[in-house]
Formats: structure tokens, C-alpha cells, sequence
């Protein structure tokens, strides 16, 4: 049975989508807000913390995805290479750091203009992209922040796609 059938969307807010779809993965997760929903998902490397807030001004879900990263201050001009590299590889969705809150930070936006209705599966994949691209980028980041690799030789662990599931 899809996630669809599961959850009839055509009156539910985005945010109730996605608790819905946080309580069938059991994730662990807090209603912030009526706009905005923060949970945990676990990865391989780490738990990511995945924030999405519905802004019905522009009419965008946001996904924020999350983890902490507290590179050598003398390392963040490579790491911002790194990213730079980072970001050429992601069809979707794109990676930040936020020095001040020394965070990591993968975000995406879905437009859904016009008054469209998210699917179930398009929440469940936005979470599960974002996780796999953090799941399968955390390694370069870590070996440039404390592995002296350069960003070239850190990338070539992100050269295959990470295997598993949200």
C-alpha cells in the first residue's frame, strides 16, 4: 500500500503530512509550530536533525536538515571548497555551513504554487534525499575538517551514491 493510500492529503496541511509520515517511519519528532515540524532520522554516520516549515506566503515547504561540525577554524577554506565541490554533485537540494552555530546544513525547497497538494511520497523522498546526500558527503567533510585531505582527495569517497534508507 503506498503512503498515499495511507494518508488522504487532499485537506491536510503540509505539516500534517509530515507528521504522518514521521509517525509511520517511528521517528522521533515535535510539532514546533502549525507551520513547522522538527524530528530525528537516524543515518549510518549520525542522527540528522530535520526541521520542515510550511511558508504559505510563497507557498514552499522548506526542509532543513542538519548536523553539528566543528572544523579547525584554519580548515574552513578548504572545507568551503569542499562545498563548493559538494554542491556540483547534488541534483537537488544544497549544502551550507553555518559557522556560528557550527552546523553542517542541507536544505531544500519545494514550491507547490497554485494551491498543490504534497504527496506522501514526495515527503518521504525530500527526508530520504536529504539524508542519503548528508549520509554520503559527511566523509569528505570530515576527512578536509580533520583528515588533511584535500577537497579533491576527500571527494572521492562521495563519488558512488550511499546505499540504505531513510
Amino acid at each position: 500500500m503506498s503512503l498515499s493510500e495511507q494518508f488522504p492529503t487532499d485537506d491536510l496541511h503540509p505539516i500534517d503530512v509530515v507528521e504522518h509520515i514521521a509517525e509511520h517511519h517511528e521517528w522521533d519528532f515535535d510539532r514546533v509550530a502549525d507551520d513547522q515540524i522538527a524530528m530525528a532520522v537516524e543515518g549510518q554516520w549520525r542522527t540528522y536533525s530535520i526541521t520542515l516549515a510550511w511558508s504559505g506566503y510563497d507557498e514552499t515547504l522548506r526542509l532543513i536538515c542538519t548536523f553539528e561540525m566543528e572544523p579547525p577554524e584554519e580548515k574552513l577554506p578548504l572545507l568551503y571548497e569542499t562545498l563548493n565541490r559538494t554542491n556540483d554533485m547534488c541534483w537537488s537540494g544544497a549544502f551550507t555551513y553555518w559557522a556560528e552555530q557550527r552546523l553542517m546544513v542541507y536544505r531544500y525547497g519545494l514550491v507547490l504554487a497554485g494551491g498543490q497538494v504534497v504527496l506522501p511520497e514526495q515527503i518521504d523522498r525530500l527526508i530520504a534525499t536529504a539524508v542519503s546526500s548528508s549520509e554520503r558527503f559527511y566523509p569528505a567533510f570530515q576527512l578536509v575538517a580533520w583528515g588533511d585531505q584535500s577537497p579533491e582527495e576527500a571527494m572521492r569517497v562521495a563519488i558512488a551514491e550511499a546505499y540504505g534508507r531513510a
